[in-house]
C-alpha cells in the first residue's frame, strides 16, 4: 500500500534534484527564466499528483481558465502556442500514472459507456494522420502537434474517472470550477466596462477570444440553471447570483454563435425537466417579451447585423442575404466541402490540410473524412445518452439531477455553437466539458453505491 512517508521522502528527492538542473539551466544554458520557472512548477505539480491527486485535479481546473499561454515556436506560417494548463495536465496525468506504478491496486482505465467511441475516434485521428503525412498532405511536425492537444482531453477524462470517488469530492470540484467562472467573468467585465472591448477570458492576448469565452459560459449557464432547478432556496439565491454575473459578460462577447446556443439550452431544459417547468417557461416567454427593452443596444445591434444586406445564399431552397462575416463563414465551409470531396473517406488527416476555420463539423471532415465524422457523431450521441441516463437514473438525487440535465443542456448548446466555431478542439472549452462529462459518467455509480452503504447501515 503507498503510505505517505514512502511517497513524500522520494518527492522531496526529486524536487531538489530538479530544481538544481532548474539552476543549471538558468546560469548555464541561459535559458529564458520563464522556462525553468514552469518547469519547476510543473514538477511541484507532479509531487502533488503523486500525493494528493485530488489537490492536483483542484489546480489543474482553476488553470483552464486562468493560465496564460507560452509561444513555443512556429508551424506551417502560425505560431506554436502551449498554455500553462496543459502543461500542468500532462504533468498531473504522469503522476497519476506514478501512483498508479507505486500503488497496483489502482486501475488504470475504468469501463465506461464512453471508452470504445474515443478510442475509436482516436485510432481514425492516426490512421487518417498517418495517410495524410505519407501523401505529403500533412507536415508531420503540425500533425503531432495538434494530436497531442486533442488527445490531451480524453486523457483528462480518464484520469478524472479514475479519481472520483465520492459525491463530496464531485461537489468540491464543481465549486472550484464556479469559483473559477466568477473570478473570470468579473475580470471579463472590468475589462469590457473600462476598455470598451468585446468580453473574453484573462491572458488570451490583446485581441482577446471572444467566441472561446462565449463558448465556455454557454457552458456554465447551462449548468447553474440546471441546478437552480433542482437546488433548495438558499441553494438558489448563490445560484442566481453567479448567473447575474454571467450574463453581462456572455452579451459581451458578441458571440452570435453562443446565442444561437441558447435557444438548445433552454429547449432541453424545458423539454428534460422535471422541476420548476412552468417556473422557467415563463421565465423565458418573460425575457424574450422584455428583450428589446433589457438587452444593450449594441447587443441588439450585433444580433440585426446577421442579415444585414451583403451576400446571397440559398438556404433550403430560399435566398437569403447575410452580412460579411457570415459571407466569409460560408465560403470556409465551401471551400473546405470542396476539399473534402477529393477525399471523402479519410479526409487529409489532422489538421486537415491546414488549418480549417468557422465550423467543427466541415473540420471534423476534411481533417478525417465521413469515417471519422461517422464516430465523431457517434461520440457526441453516446455523451448525450450518458447524460441524459444519468439524469433519469438520479431521481430523488437533487445535486445529481440538476447537475446532469444542465451538462445536457449544456452540450447542446455547444454542439449548435459548433456550427459557427471549432468548439470541440478549443482547450478553453474542451478542458471543464471533458472533466464534468466524467463526472456525469461516474454520479449514477457513486448514487448507486452511497444508496447501498445507506442501505446496509439501516439494516445493520
Amino acid at each position: 500500500m503507498l503510505t505517505r512517508s514512502n511517497q513524500t521522502g522520494p518527492a522531496i528527492i526529486i524536487i531538489f534534484s530538479i530544481s538544481f538542473v532548474v539552476m543549471v539551466g538558468l546560469c548555464v544554458f541561459k535559458l529564458p527564466a520563464k522556462v525553468p520557472i514552469i518547469f519547476l512548477l510543473a514538477l511541484i505539480v507532479f509531487t502533488i499528483a503523486l500525493i494528493k491527486t485530488d489537490i492536483a485535479l483542484i489546480i489543474l481546473i482553476f488553470s483552464m481558465l486562468l493560465s496564460p499561454e507560452l509561444k513555443i515556436g512556429g508551424i506551417t506560417g502560425r505560431a506554436v502556442v502551449l498554455r500553462v494548463d496543459d502543461i500542468l495536465l500532462l504533468t498531473v496525468f504522469f503522476g497519476w500514472l506514478a501512483k498508479m506504478a507505486i500503488n497496483k491496486e489502482l486501475g488504470l482505465f475504468k469501463s465506461t459507456a464512453l471508452n470504445k467511441p474515443i478510442i475509436a475516434y482516436v485510432f481514425i485521428c492516426l490512421i487518417a494522420t498517418a495517410f495524410g503525412v505519407l501523401q505529403g498532405h500533412s507536415n508531420p511536425k503540425e500533425s503531432v502537434f495538434y494530436l497531442l492537444k486533442y488527445f490531451e482531453y480524453f486523457l483528462l477524462f480518464f484520469m478524472a474517472v479514475n479519481n472520483i470517488k465520492s459525491t463530496k469530492q464531485i461537489k468540491l470540484f464543481v465549486f472550484c470550477m464556479f469559483l473559477t467562472c466568477f473570478l473570470v467573468s468579473v475580470n471579463a467585465c472590468w475589462v469590457s466596462f473600462s476598455s470598451g472591448q468585446r468580453a473574453s477570458a484573462p491572458f488570451e492576448g490583446p485581441v482577446g477570444a471572444a467566441n472561446t469565452f462565449a463558448g465556455y459560459l454557454l457552458l456554465m449557464m447551462a449548468l447553474i440553471i440546471g441546478l437552480l432547478l433542482y437546488s433548495s432556496q438558499k441553494q438558489r439565491v448563490v445560484l442566481l447570483g453567479l448567473l447575474a454575473v454571467i450574463i453581462w459578460p456572455f452579451l459581451q462577447t458578441m458571440s452570435r454563435g453562443a446565442w444561437l446556443g441558447l435557444l438548445p439550452v433552454i429547449t432541453t431544459l424545458i423539454l428534460l425537466t422535471k422541476k420548476r417547468k412552468m417556473v422557467l417557461l415563463v421565465t423565458v416567454v418573460i425575457l424574450a417579451v422584455l428583450s428589446p427593452i433589457i438587452l444593450p443596444g449594441a447587443v441588439q445591434e450585433r444580433a440585426r447585423s446577421t442579415f444585414l444586406p451583403g451576400r446571397h445564399y440559398t438556404v433550403l431552397g430560399r435566398r437569403m442575404a447575410f452580412a460579411e462575416s457570415g459571407a466569409i463563414r460560408i465560403e470556409a465551409w465551401k471551400g473546405s466541402i470542396e476539399k473534402w470531396y477529393k477525399r471523402p473517406l479519410l479526409g487529409y488527416g489532422v489538421p486537415g490540410f491546414g488549418v480549417v476555420g468557422d465550423s467543427q463539423y466541415v473540420r471534423v471532415l476534411r481533417e478525417v473524412g465521413i469515417i471519422g465524422f461517422v464516430i465523431f457523431t457517434w461520440l457526441m450521441v453516446m455523451i448525450f445518452r450518458v447524460g441524459r441516463d444519468t439524469f433519469k437514473a438520479c431521481a430523488g438525487n437533487n445535486f445529481a439531477q440538476g447537475l446532469s440535465l444542465g451538462f445536457v443542456a449544456g452540450l447542446t448548446g455547444l454542439l449548435t455553437q459548433a456550427l459557427t466555431a471549432e468548439t470541440f478542439i478549443i482547450i478553453r472549452i474542451m478542458e471543464p466539458f471533458w472533466f464534468l462529462t466524467a463526472i456525469v459518467v461516474m454520479l449514477p455509480r457513486i448514487t448507486a453505491s452511497q444508496n447501498e452503504l445507506s442501505y446496509t447501515e439501516q439494516a445493520t
